[in-house]
C-alpha cells in the first residue's frame, strides 16, 4: 500500500510513516494528544533520573572524578539516540520507532533499580544510558507533532507544554515511591521512572496510523543544511549551559546541607523548562523564532550568575527555575525556526537534536568541575 508509483521494496511501510494529516487533510488530533501524554511521562521518568543520577553517583562511584559518569551517561544515550530515533520514523513508522524507545526506557530503569539495590556502578551507568536513549526518542515528538494539522507550531507547543504535568507531579510522585522503597534510598524513584516509560509505551503504541499526504520527494538528505546552522548553534549552547548548571545543582545542594530539597528544586526547573510552552502555543506569528531563542539565552545567562552566588534553598530554587525558562525558549525558538521554511529531511532533523543533545553530553561532562 504505497503512496508513491514505484514498486515498494520489501519491509517498507511507505503509508504508515509519517505523522501528518490524512489524506483527506484532517488534522490529527488523536495524534496530537497520545504524543502529549507520551512526552509527559517520559519528561516525568526523566525528572526522577535526573534527581537520582548526580546522588547516586556520587554514593556509589569508585572515585570523585567518576561521580558524574552516570548522568553523562545518560545524555550520551539521548545524543546517540537522535539521528537513529529520526531515520527509524522513516523506516517503521512513528508508532514502532516510540514504542522502542519507551521500551529501552523501561528496561533502563529497570536496571537502575536493581544496580542501587546491589550497589553496582557499572550497572547504574548501562541504565542510564538506556533511559537516555529514551528520552533521546521521546525529544523527537516535538518535530512529529510539526506537521500535524493546520497549526504546527501550536501542536508543537502544546506537545512540549504538556510535561508541565510532570515537573507538578515529580515532587509528589518521588515522595510516594521512596516511602514504598524504604530503606533503599533513590531505588523507590528508579522504579517510578521505568513505569512512567510503561506508560509512555501505552501511548505510543496506541499511536493512530496516517496515510501520507502525498509522495516522498526524491531530495538529497542533507540538502538545505544551512538552515539548521544557527539554530543547531544557538541551541548547543543553551543546551550545554543547562545540563553543566543542573547536574552541578543537586551535589552543590547537598554540600550545603541541603539536600532534602534537591527534588523540589529539580521539579520547579521541570515546570519552567515546558509551562512557558503553553504561552508560547499562542504566540503572535509576527514574533520570529530567533528571537525566542534568544531571549532564552539571556535568561540562561543570568540562571548562572545566580547559580554562582547561591547557598540558600530558595537562591538554588531561583536558578534552576531561571534556567528552565531560558532553556524552554531556546529549545522551542530554535525547533520553530528550523521548521519555519516548510518541511526539512529526516537527516537534517535528527543531525540538529544531535547538535543540542552532543553538547548537552559535554555539559554533563563538565558538571563536576562547576559545582
Amino acid at each position: 500500500m504505497s503512496t508513491s508509483t514505484a514498486m515498494p521494496r520489501a519491509g517498507r511501510l511507505d503509508c504508515l510513516c509519517e505523522p501528518i494529516e490524512a489524506a483527506d487533510g484532517t488534522p490529527d488530533y488523536g495524534g496530537t494528544a497520545l504524543l502529549a501524554i507520551a512526552f509527559a511521562l517520559s519528561v516525568l521518568s526523566q525528572v526522577l533520573t535526573l534527581t537520582i543520577l548526580p546522588l547516586a553517583g556520587l554514593s556509589l562511584a569508585p572515585n570523585a572524578i567518576w561521580a558524574t559518569l552516570p548522568y553523562a551517561a545518560f545524555y550520551a544515550g539521548a545524543a546517540l539516540a537522535s539521528l537513529p530515533a529520526s531515520l527509524l520514523l522513516d523506516a517503521f513508522g512513528r508508532r514502532a520507532a516510540f514504542s522502542l524507545g519507551a521500551s529501552l526506557g523501561v528496561a533502563g530503569g529497570l536496571l537502575t533499580a536493581w544496580s542501587l539495590l546491589q550497589w553496582q556502578f557499572t550497572g547504574l551507568v548501562l541504565g542510564a544510558f538506556w533511559l537516555g536513549i529514551a528520552s533521546g526518542f521521546s525529544l523527537f515528538y516535538r518535530h512529529a507533532a510539526a506537521p500535524l494539522g493546520a497549526k504546527g507550531a501550536g501542536a508543537i507547543s502544546l506537545v512540549f507544554g504538556a510535561a508541565t504535568i510532570a515537573g507538578l507531579l515529580a515532587p509528589s510522585v518521588a515522595a510516594f515511591a521512596e516511602g514504598l522503597a524504604v530503606p533503599h534510598a533513590l531505588v523507590g524513584m528508579a522504579g517510578a521512572a521505568a513505569l512512567a516509560h510503561v506508560g509512555s509505551l501505552l501511548a505510543t503504541a496506541a499511536l493512530p496510523y496516517r496515510r501520507l499526504r502525498g509522495a516522498r520527494t526524491g531530495a538529497a538528505p542533507l540538502q538545505g543544511w544551512q538552515r539548521i546552522l544557527w539554530p543547531s548553534l544557538v541551541g548547543a549552547l543553551g543546551w550545554f549551559a543547562m545540563t553543566a548548571l543542573m547536574g552541578a545543582t543537586p551535589i552543590a545542594m547537598v554540600g550545603c546541607g541541603l539536600g532534602e530539597a534537591v527534588s523540589g528544586a529539580i521539579a520547579w526547573h521541570v515546570i519552567a523548562m515546558y509551562a512557558p510552552s503553553l504561552a508560547l502555543a499562542g504566540l503572535p506569528k509576527s514574533i520570529r523564532p530567533v528571537w525566542i531563542a534568544l531571549g532564552g539565552c539571556v535568561l540562561i545567562t543570568v540562571a548562572a550568575l545566580v547559580f554562582l552566588v547561591s547557598s540558600t534553598t530558595a537562591a538554588f530554587t531561583l536558578s534552576a527555575a531561571l534556567l528552565g525558562i531560558g532553556w524552554s525558549l531556546v529549545t522551542i525558538g530554535t525547533t520553530l525556526w528550523v521548521h519555519e521554511d516548510g518541511e526539512l529531511s529526516r537527516w537534517l532533523l535528527g543531525l540538529h537534536d544531535g547538535a543540542l543533545l552532543g553538547s548537552a553530553l559535554l555539559g554533563a561532562l563538565a558538571a563536576g568541575v562547576v559545582h
